[in-house]
C-alpha cells in the first residue's frame, strides 16, 4: 500500500479554437501570437504543472495560466473543478491538441503522488523532471532541459523530508514554498544532477513515510 500510486483523475478538457481576444488576454495569452486555448481540471495539482511543462516539450504552445484551487479537490467548487485549472496557449489548435495529448500522457502515465501510509491518508509527490520544459524551467530560474526533484508533502513531513533530501545529495534549491500552499500542503524544486535529483527524491520519500509512522520524536 505505501507508495503505491494515485493516478491523477483529468476532469474536463476543452478545446476553444478561437477565442475571444479579451478571453486571451485575461489568462495571460498574447492575442498577437496566440489563437487557440486548450483547459482542463485534475483533481491533484502538482503533476498536472509537470504535465504542463511536458505539454511544452512536444507542442508549439505556451502554458498560459495554472493555479491551485484553495484548500484541494476535496473542498472543489463543483464537480469538474478539481484541484486545479490549467491553460495551454498556442497559434492553432493543432498546437494545442498536439500539447494536451502529451499533457494527458503525463498524468496516466508518469507524474502522480503516492500513498505514504497504509491508509493514504498521507500523500507524497517525490518526482523527478529529467529534462525540464519551457515552463518550469522559467518558474524554477533553471535552464530548459535541466533535472529537477519536485518535492511536495503536507507541512510536517514536508519540513522533515526535505532537510533528509538536501543532505543525501549534491542539490540546491531552486524554489521552497513554506506552507501552507493553496491546498495546504508544501513543496520545494530541487536542482542538480540526474542522479542527485533522484537520489534526493528516494530520501525525501523515505523520510515522509517514517514521520508517517512515527508522528512525535522527543529525544
Amino acid at each position: 500500500m505505501i507508495l503505491d500510486r494515485i493516478v491523477p483523475r483529468v476532469l474536463a478538457v476543452r478545446r476553444l479554437p478561437g477565442a475571444d481576444p479579451a478571453l486571451l488576454t485575461a489568462y495571460g495569452a498574447d492575442p498577437s501570437r496566440h489563437a487557440a486555448l486548450g483547459l482542463v481540471t485534475v483533481d491533484q495539482d502538482d503533476p498536472t504543472y509537470v504535465a504542463l511543462d511536458e505539454a511544452t516539450k512536444h507542442a508549439a504552445v505556451d502554458v498560459v495560466f495554472a493555479k491551485s484551487f484553495y484548500a484541494g479537490s476535496a473542498h472543489a467548487s463543483g464537480a469538474l473543478s478539481g484541484e486545479i485549472l490549467g491553460v495551454i496557449a498556442g497559434a492553432d489548435m493543432a498546437d494545442v491538441d498536439a500539447g494536451l495529448a502529451a499533457l494527458i500522457r503525463c498524468l496516466e502515465h508518469d507524474a502522480c503522488f503516492y500513498a505514504a501510509n497504509e491508509k493514504g491518508t498521507i500523500t507524497v509527490f517525490p518526482h523527478v523532471i529529467a529534462s525540464l520544459g519551457r515552463y518550469l524551467s522559467a518558474q524554477a530560474g533553471l535552464n530548459v532541459g535541466e533535472a529537477m526533484a519536485y518535492l511536495v508533502a503536507p507541512p510536517m513531513e514536508h519540513t522533515i523530508g526535505l532537510d533528509a533530501a538536501l543532505k543525501a545529495a549534491s542539490v540546491r534549491a531552486a524554489r521552497i514554498f513554506t506552507p501552507p500552499t493553496e491546498t495546504n500542503f508544501a513543496a520545494a524544486w530541487l536542482s542538480g544532477d540526474l542522479n542527485a535529483c533522484q537520489a534526493a527524491a528516494v530520501a525525501y520519500a523515505a523520510a515522509v513515510v517514517e514521520v508517517g509512522r512515527q508522528a512525535w520524536d522527543l529525544g
